[in-house]
């Protein structure tokens, strides 16, 4: 006689079909855990963004500090070229100052140390020891340059005044202690304009010309002597050649 399972929702599964159904859960269980842990799993895990690590905020943080020691370095480089800059502007506007002073007083050393005519554009009227009867010694002891009454009498180079008045025969007079040591003499000047003690430079003013003194008209009497005194005489022509003047 043949025996035919009971059907049914009563109906217990077969010993098959139970262990199938285990094998089955084993496995989907096996295959969930598996997944789990692979997906709990730091090394297969999504990457945390930025936000999360904190990472983005301390590389930012890094970056404006170097660039801020670059900035500061930058700054420092130009400050120091702008600092050079000026010490060599500086010790530039020094240096051409000095040379500015340094060419002033060459300038006014050569300017001291030159001699001119008393009478500017003037020319011999009475030589050196020309003999006439006029003069007490018999010759002249000067020069005379040709000059009318008020023309401009100069100092023919750097000295001290040590006469300035009335003179006898030669009127008003002016004499000079030169600073070479020698003396200079302007005679028949019809005003002075220094005074005794007074120094005086090359071509400065020192009085007019006029006819004052033994004179037979307006002209300029000069002499170049060893000392103040009258009879200590040299050529005056050949003494302001001597000083580079041209006459």
């Amino acid at each position: 006689m043949a025996f035919t399972c009971a059907t049914g929702k009563h109906r217990r599964p077969s010993r098959m079909q139970r262990t199938s159904a285990r094998a089955a859960g084993v496995a989907a269980l096996t295959t969930t855990g598996v997944m789990a842990t692979v997906a709990s799993s730091p090394a297969f895990a999504a990457e945390p963004t930025p936000e999360q690590t904190g990472l983005i905020p301390v590389v930012t943080a890094g970056e404006s500090v170097v660039e801020e020691i670059d900035d500061q370095v930058v700054a420092q480089k130009q400050a120091a070229f702008e600092e050079a800059a000026r010490e060599a502007a500086a010790k530039k506007a020094v240096e051409e100052r000095e040379a500015r002073v340094r060419a002033a007083r060459e300038a006014e050393r050569k300017r001291l140390n030159t001699f001119v005519l008393p009478i500017s554009g003037s020319y011999v009227s009475t030589g050196y020891q020309a003999s006439s009867s006029l003069w007490s010694s018999g010759s002249h002891t000067g020069v005379d340059f040709h000059a009318a009454s008020g023309t401009t009498v100069h100092a023919v180079g750097l000295g001290t005044v040590v006469e300035a008045g009335w003179g006898g025969a030669y009127g008003n007079q002016v004499v000079i202690k030169m600073n070479d040591g020698t003396y200079t003499q302007y005679g028949h000047l019809s005003s002075i304009g220094v005074s005794v003690g007074q120094q005086v430079t090359p071509g400065q003013q020192i009085g007019l010309s006029g006819a004052t003194g033994n004179v037979t008209g307006a002209h300029l009497h000069f002499e170049a002597r060893t000392t103040a005194e009258y009879g200590s005489d040299m050529d005056p022509v050949a003494y302001l050649r001597a000083h580079g003047v041209s006459i």
